[in-house]
């Protein structure tokens, strides 16, 4: 074992919200040989990515394998080394992997299917850990916070993969703004800039909706765009710093034509542009972006009256105020994606150890309905309140229309 992972052990788990703290002693001590056993929902390029964790940081196995993609359901078997009688392939595999032999479901699917697998593992008694964002419409958002509260109900664990709560830097700069160090939060500055989604050109075989599947990252319909799938980080961020969610929101946006060219491809708009008004007449100015990679950042800015916090996902996070003794610098560089992820894992697998459950359904549902107010408010060019976007009963479909 590594001096790093040792010093993780001892720290104070902390969740999100103040939802639970556990002791490490209480979970390495007479459990500390129990063995967690989870499942992989999702082979794609996350799964494959986050999968080793478990083993390598929390000392869970990874005992089965579930995806619609055979080729890639295969791939994914034989990297983690599962038995070929624990991968599940069709329809109902992310059902059949849930009621197999295991403790954990590990879902790394596109945004939306993570209600229904959600649902399933909750139901079949298992702990739930899941990518980020829950949901891509507000039925299924409800569908998502009730299957968290069946888990919590059942005593078991159901977590988001947030990775900036999990980030000390981020927990301290959270501390000094509620203790008044940049005084009354008056405005906040929301933003992410990125590159162009990735498109996989393996797919020329496909049928259209594993084509969909596959490339899921520019669909509408399957990622909930790009304000709900990928901005969700920033507004995460944005909720928990100004304590809540938006009570209303204005906004525009759009996608650019990329006829003739490589990402010429799916129907998720490319750039968005919101207000959102808070609580107390707090106004936060959004935008994103997937134009260029010329400039790229996520950032959350909050602008007192003593002073601003400039925090920066995977960068700078500092305080600069009117009194010296408030302003400081927690990081020129923070490794918020993968520590934040390997933090939030060995909390889950810890969680299970110790018989004490963890949930923050309640704040990951919050900010992804902040970033499906964004969307309606952009998509109609106008304004739309919470309220107003709560009562929405639209559901979206795939219709997808798979072949087995």
């Amino acid at each position: 074992m590594d001096d790093q992972s040792t010093t993780a052990r001892r720290r104070f788990l902390q969740t999100a919200g103040g939802v639970l703290l556990l002791k490490p002693q209480t979970v390495f001590g007479s459990q500390a040989n129990s063995s967690v056993e989870v499942g992989l929902v999702g082979c794609g390029g996350r799964g494959n990515w986050i999968a080793p964790f478990f083993p390598e940081h929390a000392d869970a196995r990874v005992v089965a394998v579930a995806d619609v993609i055979k080729s890639r359901l295969d791939s994914t078997r034989e990297k983690l080394r599962v038995d070929a009688s624990r991968a599940y392939w069709g329809p109902e595999a992310y059902r059949e992997l849930a009621q197999s032999k295991l403790d954990a479901v590990v879902i790394e699917t596109p945004p939306y299917f993570h209600p229904a697998h959600a649902a399933a593992a909750v139901d079949a008694g298992r702990h739930v850990f899941c990518a980020k964002p829950v949901a891509v419409d507000v039925p299924d958002s409800k569908s998502f916070l009730a299957s968290g509260q069946k888990a919590q109900s059942k005593g078991l664990s159901f977590w988001v993969d947030f990775q900036s709560r999990a980030r000390p830097v981020f927990q301290e700069a959270v501390q000094r703004m509620e203790r008044g160090d940049i005084g009354k939060i008056a405005m906040a500055q929301v933003f992410y800039y990125a590159n162009r989604p990735w498109v996989d050109r393996s797919t020329s075989d496909m049928e259209p909706g594993q084509k969909r599947i596959v490339n899921w990252i520019g669909d509408r319909v399957i990622s909930g765009d790009i304000i709900v799938e990928e901005n969700v980080h920033v507004l995460d961020m944005a909720n928990w710093y100004l304590g809540g969610h938006p009570v209303r929101a204005a906004g525009a946006g759009g996608r650019t034509s990329w006829a003739g060219t490589k990402s010429d491809t799916g129907d998720a708009w490319d750039h968005f542009a919101i207000t959102f008004w808070y609580p107390g007449e707090v106004h936060a100015t959004f935008s994103s972006h997937q134009l260029t990679g010329r400039f790229s950042d996520l950032c959350v800015r909050c602008f007192g009256l003593k002073g601003c916090a400039d925090t920066h996902y995977g960068g700078l996070v500092r305080i600069v105020s009117d009194d010296r003794d408030k302003t400081w610098t927690g990081a020129e560089k923070d490794d918020t994606f993968t520590a934040g992820c390997v933090t939030n894992i060995r909390n889950f697998v810890q969680s299970i150890r110790a018989g004490k459950p963890i949930s923050n359904a309640a704040a990951a549902v919050e900010s992804n309905l902040t970033g499906i107010l964004g969307r309606t408010a952009a998509y109609r060019g106008g304004v739309a309140t919470w309220e107003e976007m709560m009562a929405s009963t639209e559901k979206w479909e795939a219709s997808l229309k798979l072949k087995w």
